[in-house]
């Protein structure tokens, strides 16, 4: 919604300012200046891609659009499915968690938290180093770095589809130079005709000028960059779980795990201390 409302928002204000200057929006329709521009840039994305970052394009926009699917419930959801997971753990062993990480769509203590279980990659990312706790793994340094390595591996191949974007985004505007310069040949050719048509024809080859900065700055650029911002808030949600991983590797209290859990968190997203104990003592004990 804030992606659409924002991009209504640089419609209104760019063409409206232009309105209001006395300029005539008839002069700015140049449908072949943006098949130019917009098209080039298309082939040029999937010359300078792989194919994985070319089937991501489209999960890319989505996010854009979507914007950071986590806040303060999605989290609390969180740290009381670690709980959870910590305490059944400390109650009756680690090994207890097998049934549960083996078969998370059948596990009752999963099944508390559906917010959770319809996140695949939380999911996955959870199960796998249970499941090594479970296998006996008891040396968090070594996890640690394992944890780092996937959530770098994570981090790199979202950037690449952020940054191919914004790769586009930066070549927009050379473009736009593209296609005014084919606007002055196109007018040079036609040098004999009186002023006031040779004086549209530069003006609409000066709009494939405005139309690359335009297209580059006021839309490309921004999905780019809010898409990055809802993989980075992706990260922050694989953080706070492996920070009650380690803290309950290291033998902490199930509550004291989901407090190193719960401060890896931005403040801005961050449940208080006693909205987490609150939503703690509400949930139902597992069998």
């Amino acid at each position: 919604m804030a992606l659409i409302i924002g991009a209504i928002v640089v419609v209104v204000c760019t063409f409206g300012g232009y309105a209001a200057l006395g300029g005539k929006l008839t002069v700015l329709w140049q449908p072949f200046e943006v098949v130019i521009i917009v098209g080039a840039a298309i082939g040029a994305f999937i010359i300078s891609n792989t194919a994985p970052v070319l089937k991501g394009t489209a999960g890319v926009l989505k996010a854009s659009l979507k914007g950071p699917v986590y806040n303060k419930e999605s989290y609390i959801d969180l740290l009381g499915l670690l709980y959870q997971v910590f305490k059944v753990a400390k109650t009756k062993g680690n090994l207890a968690l097998e049934q549960h990480v083996e078969n998370p769509e059948d596990s009752a203590l999963f099944q508390q938290f559906p917010t959770i279980m319809n996140d695949h990659h939380a999911m996955t990312f959870l199960c796998d180093y249970l499941r090594m706790i479970t296998l006996g793994v008891e040396n968090a340094h070594e996890v640690e770095s394992l944890m780092d390595e996937e959530m770098e591996t994570h981090h790199l191949e979202h950037h690449k589809l952020a940054g191919a974007l914004l790769t586009m985004a930066d070549g927009m505007p050379a473009l736009g130079i593209v296609a005014a310069v084919l606007g002055v040949i196109k007018t040079m050719g036609s040098i004999t005709e009186p002023p006031e048509i040779l004086g549209k024809l530069i003006g609409g080859a000066l709009v494939g000028t405005f139309l690359g900065v335009w297209l580059s700055y006021g839309f490309v650029g921004p999905i780019a960059a809010k898409a990055q911002a809802t993989f980075e808030a992706e990260a922050k949600f694989l953080q706070c779980i492996k920070a009650g991983l380690l803290a309950h590797m290291h033998g902490s209290a199930p509550a004291i795990s989901v407090e190193f859990a719960r401060k890896a968190l931005l403040s801005s997203d961050r449940p208080t201390f006693y909205e987490v104990e609150d939503a703690v003592a509400e949930l139902p004990p597992i069998a």
